[in-house]
């Protein structure tokens, strides 16, 4: 397959909830029963190693999904907790699993807007925002966490969240992609969580890395990892065409863009789709291809520079 033809979306997912998974050695997925427009079939959590383990994702506030996740390493030690980002389906269970097992919080840090004048303000775009989370450990780009025969690199991925992170296993070839990647559909990335400008310069660093398979936090494995990164950048890209085509025909506000954009949307996803195009014009705005009254808002109306 050449990188100019397209990648098809991967929606065969059959794993049940609360059922552990050895994926590949050393690695296992526990899905939480939380479906949805943003979730697909649920939140995917991840066991690394055997014996003294880690635990990446531990999913929304689910005793349930807790259960589930304590009975899957019964018998073995849990000795670190990974967050890729502040979502409630992602980061809430981590203060659960931590009291149960006395494991420490590993995450980039607590959550945060993606820019200073979105701070006060209520929107939550997807799942909502985990506003009490903040790790035990809050780790940078390109430090190293060790276990029992595993061995983690923090890689900083914002731009679905300001605190995204990624986790390399390098030595399996492997990366705990989190939302940033998935293969089941694009990510979400909205303000005031998210920054496109973020999420492309992070696409781009993920695309010159070596690793060929990705564990997403909801959907099935990516292989052949980097070419699909590249197609999620194209995808990006003609997106953005596509506002700046509309825009060429003239001022338009974000309802009016998404309406000629997003054809066939799902009426559950149009409110995500119209903060989505606002990221594209955020970043469209600050290199200076559109014009808008002010600092980019929902309620703004575009125009091309």
């Amino acid at each position: 397959m050449s990188d100019t033809e397209d990648i098809p979306f991967n929606r065969d997912f059959p794993l049940k909830p609360g059922v552990a998974e050895e994926v590949m050695p050393g690695v296992r997925r526990v899905l939480c029963d939380n479906p949805g427009p943003f979730t697909f079939t649920g939140t995917v959590s991840y066991i690394v190693g055997r014996g003294k383990v880690a635990i990446i994702d531990p999913g929304p506030d689910s005793e349930a999904h807790a259960r589930a996740l304590l009975d899957a390493v019964r018998g073995e030690t849990v000795t670190h907790i990974f967050v890729t980002h502040t979502h409630k389906d992602h980061s809430p269970n981590a203060a659960r699993i931590k009291a149960a097992t006395g494991a420490r919080v590993y995450a980039e840090g607590p959550h945060r807007a993606s820019r200073p004048r979105f701070e006060s303000e209520k929107h939550k775009p997807e799942s909502g925002a985990d506003r009490g989370f903040d790790p035990d450990v809050r780790l940078g780009d390109g430090d190293g966490v060790t276990g029992e025969g595993w061995a983690l690199e923090a890689v900083t991925t914002p731009g679905h969240t300001v605190n995204h992170m990624a986790f390399a296993w390098k030595d399996r070839s492997v990366l705990f992609a989190g939302d940033h990647v998935m293969g089941w559909s694009t990510s979400i990335v909205a303000p005031p969580d998210g920054s496109m400008t973020d999420y492309m310069a992070s696409l781009e660093k993920l695309s010159m890395r070596d690793e060929h398979l990705y564990f997403a936090g909801h959907g099935p494995e990516i292989r052949d990892a980097p070419r699909f990164v590249r197609f999620l950048a194209r995808h990006r890209r003609a997106r953005e065409v596509s506002i700046l085509h509309r825009l060429a025909k003239g001022e338009a506000d974000i309802a009016t863009l998404v309406r000629a954009i997003y054809i066939g949307l799902d009426s559950r996803l149009s409110g995500a789709a119209g903060y989505s195009v606002l990221a594209h014009l955020e970043d469209l705005v600050a290199r200076g291809l559109v014009l808008t009254d002010g600092d980019p808002v929902i309620e703004g109306r575009y125009w091309l520079a």
